[in-house]
This record gives C-alpha cells, sequence and structure tokens, in this order.
C-alpha cells in the first residue's frame, strides 16, 4: 500500500518536471523566433544541426495546462 502511494506521488512529480521543461524549452523556442535566431538541436544517433527557431516552434506541440 505504501509502496503504491510513493510511486503515485513519483509518478505525480515526474509529470511537473516533464510539463516544466516542455514549458522553458517552448520559451527559448518562442523567444529565439521573435529574434530570427537558430538553435542546435541533436537526435538520438548523437547527430546535431542548426535550425530556425521558427521552423522549430512549428514542430513543437501546444503547452496544455
Amino acid at each position: 500500500m505504501i509502496a503504491q502511494t510513493k510511486r503515485t506521488e513519483l509518478d505525480e512529480f515526474a509529470k511537473r518536471v516533464l510539463y516544466g521543461v516542455n514549458k522553458a524549452l517552448r520559451e527559448l523556442v518562442e523567444t529565439s523566433a521573435v529574434n530570427d535566431e537558430s538553435l542546435v538541436v541533436g537526435d538520438k544517433d548523437g547527430s546535431f544541426k542548426s535550425v530556425p527557431a521558427k521552423e522549430l516552434l512549428k514542430t513543437l506541440p501546444k503547452q496544455e495546462q
């Protein structure tokens, strides 16, 4: 019973952390897009490239509450 409560608390904490990270990422991309800047992004294979923030913004999901 206690282990299930701890797991639920950890799941809720993880959701809040991911929400905050996604919110910060969106704000970074939005600010960069307004300033007509590019951002360097990487993929799971370790490759990276410079992408205009306006293009990157089109690929991000809308922020949900």
